[in-house]
């Protein structure tokens, strides 16, 4: 395939005079503060696989003439001591050798997958210099099982968020069927204006709906505020303890069939993040099945075959909701069009999801209640006071009280991606693959749209959860068995909801 650079390069001593818009000395904000706690230290990894080998000076020629353009990826984070070592944005010269590193693996290994398995569980041992700015791209030409060449990007979650990282990458990208045309992103419908001659009845429907919104909120906020006093998940093989965060991780993932998550999606009228959580539910529930099962056999009794799960496990994730719609912001589709427009922020609140962990007899019955708990979910502000209640407390009380919650099991996350098959820098990409390490849980799972397929990615500390391969086995199997239930029972489409929230829901 014939790769090029998108524009004509440009050395890295002119990059500064390109720019037309600085954020030289402008504060961190307070999320970004957030990304720095020691519980909370995170790092955004991105392993994109590529179809045919990659030209290092391809890729280098590509940084400096378009992601050098964003201010924050030329910038380094540093304390000002007149504010207390309040980090802040200043603009730097950018060593490319810093930040693109080349590697030439051993083509005799054993195994490629695993050998990039390694290298990016090596990476979450390390960080990126703040004498720097703090992201880099490494360049592994080895051939796996996947994809001919792997590139991975790191970049520290203070620059912005999944969405806006995302928004920065597509940027880079064109569709392989019109290489000058941007990838297409999946975004939220627009919600149509509420006519307003629709009588009693969609008055009163409107006004339950809002104070349904408020009321949950309340709800949400109490529940919040207790979980972050005093209400632990239950201590599970899958709960980590204290000091999680700074543990080295294991990331693995695993490509399905985004057809078969459609299908499911369609027949129960449900969401693809309903799907996906309704997959996650059972596989956890058979993976921690499986887990007490040991643990019963060791003790006298138990099979691997019977429910060994204990009553009333409270297992919860910490959902990331983009709160770019809530807060006015632009589409992420417009920000895509120039690398100038991509702004890179942490616009990004968290609502507690509860996952129903048991032995269903029906496989819907997982996507069932996960469309449940969504819906309930979307008829909340819990996302946004999440966001202003961690900026108020880190603005008066520093980083500490505003910091992520760390008595969760897990960090969950749906992020769209490209609908069609795309390049970037030229060169055909094969699989996208975002996790983040650092995080205050043992276990972080991604799921990410490209193309026809859904990849799901696990981070995990190996101390916990050792055998993530099983796990992501049993989120495999469990899709399986869903979409098998859904084809068996002939269900064609649900019946829809009664009342819509309008613009104040969205898709978690």
């Amino acid at each position: 395939m014939r790769t090029r650079a998108l524009k004509p390069i440009q050395t890295t001593k002119n990059v500064e005079n390109i720019l037309s818009c600085t954020e030289e000395g402008q504060p961190l904000s307070p999320i970004a503060r957030m990304f720095h706690e020691p519980e909370s230290d995170v790092y955004a990894v991105i392993a994109i696989g590529i179809q045919t080998q990659i030209n290092p000076e391809v890729v280098k020629a590509n940084v400096v003439d378009i992601l050098l353009k964003q201010p924050r990826l030329s910038s380094m984070q540093v304390a000002d001591e007149k504010y207390g070592g309040q980090l802040k944005w200043v603009r730097t010269e950018v060593d490319l050798d810093n930040h693109v590193i080349v590697r030439s693996p051993d083509l005799n290994v054993d195994s490629a997958d695993i050998y990039v398995e390694d290298y990016v569980s090596n990476l979450s041992r390390t960080k990126i210099s703040m004498s720097i700015p703090m992201w880099d791209i490494h360049i592994l030409n080895i051939k796996t099982s996947k994809a001919e060449s792997v590139c991975i990007l790191r970049v520290h979650h203070s620059i912005g968020d999944g969405v806006s990282l995302m928004s920065l990458f597509m940027s880079c990208c064109r569709k392989v069927s019109g290489p000058d045309a941007l990838p297409t992103l999946q975004t939220s419908k627009k919600q149509k204006p509420c006519s307003s001659s629709g009588g009693f009845l969609q008055h009163f429907i409107e006004l339950f709906s809002v104070l349904l919104i408020y009321w949950n909120t309340l709800v949400d906020v109490v529940m919040l505020l207790i979980t972050i006093l005093f209400l632990d998940d239950t201590k599970t093989p899958l709960k980590g303890p204290p000091g999680v965060g700074s543990t080295p991780r294991r990331i693995v993932h695993r490509i399905v069939s985004l057809d078969d998550v459609k299908l499911v999606k369609n027949a129960m009228n449900a969401t693809i993040n309903d799907v996906m959580v309704g997959v996650t539910q059972a596989a956890l529930s058979r993976y921690l099945n499986r887990k007490y099962a040991g643990k019963n056999k060791k003790g006298g009794g138990g099979a691997a075959g019977n429910n060994n799960l204990p009553k009333n496990i409270r297992l919860r994730a910490t959902s990331f909701v983009n709160l770019r719609p809530y807060l006015g912001n632009e589409d992420t589709s417009e920000t895509m069009k120039s690398i100038s427009d991509v702004k890179l922020s942490n616009l990004i609140g968290y609502v507690l999801f509860p996952f129903t962990i048991a032995l269903r007899e029906d496989a819907l019955d997982y996507v069932r209640s996960a469309k449940a708990v969504g819906e309930r979910k979307k008829a909340t502000l819990e996302a946004v006071c999440t966001y202003f209640m961690a900026k108020t407390f880190i603005k008066f009380f520093g980083t500490k009280l505003g910091s992520f919650p760390t008595q969760t099991t897990f960090w969950f996350s749906n992020i769209p991606g490209p609908q069609e098959e795309i390049t970037c820098f030229g060169y055909q990409v094969v699989y996208i693959a975002p996790t983040c390490y650092g995080q205050p849980n043992a276990l972080l799972i991604h799921v990410l749209s490209y193309a026809n397929t859904m990849n799901i990615v696990l981070s995990v500390d190996e101390e916990i959860v050792p055998d993530p391969h099983q796990l992501c086995d049993d989120l495999e199997e469990s899709l399986k068995l869903i979409k098998d239930a859904v084809i068996d029972k002939g269900i064609k489409v649900s019946s829809p909801h009664w009342v819509s929230v309008t613009n104040l829901t969205k898709e978690l």
